[in-house]
């Protein structure tokens, strides 16, 4: 936990075509959904977010089995994660356990009726970045407790 920078961190749900993205605010005590782009724009979105926030971290959901053991697409996700943390050393980059996020996210639409709605599928991948930074989120929280009662 030390290790973690000061600033907000990002999340980063990597499709095969939509990339969700969620932030967190600079206390890092809540995530929100902030967009959706095309993998072919994601390196140049990045630069612009990363110039316009103060982002420390960023956390890309790992798609994990159920089993909890790994498949081609967990390979595919490290292989992506370490080709963009090499185009942007400036931040700290982490790999999260994304098990379930994206069908959470679609279950949050569907309920919401609005996944008949045109654009609700890549609003989902935001959506799903926000539930993969929240788990993050709450897990450092959790880490960062314990810590205090141990000193």
């Amino acid at each position: 936990m030390s290790s973690l920078l000061p600033g907000k961190v990002l999340a980063l749900d990597l499709g095969d075509v939509w990339i969700g993205i969620a932030i967190s605010d600079a206390l890092w005590m809540v995530a929100r959904p902030l967009e959706t782009v095309t993998l072919s724009h994601l390196e140049s979105h990045l630069q612009k977010l990363l110039q316009k926030e103060r982002i420390a971290t960023i956390v890309v959901g790992c798609p994990i089995t159920c089993g909890g053991t790994r498949s081609a697409q967990t390979e595919k996700i490290e292989l992506q994660c370490a080709e963009l943390a090499k185009s942007f050393p400036q931040v700290e980059w982490r790999l999260w356990d994304e098990r379930l996020s994206s069908k959470r996210a679609e279950q949050l639409q569907s309920s919401k009726k609005k996944s008949k709605q045109k654009g609700a599928k890549q609003e989902s991948h935001a959506i799903a970045a926000a539930f993969i930074l929240d788990s993050f989120l709450q897990n450092h929280q959790a880490k960062k407790s314990l810590e205090e009662l141990e000193n």
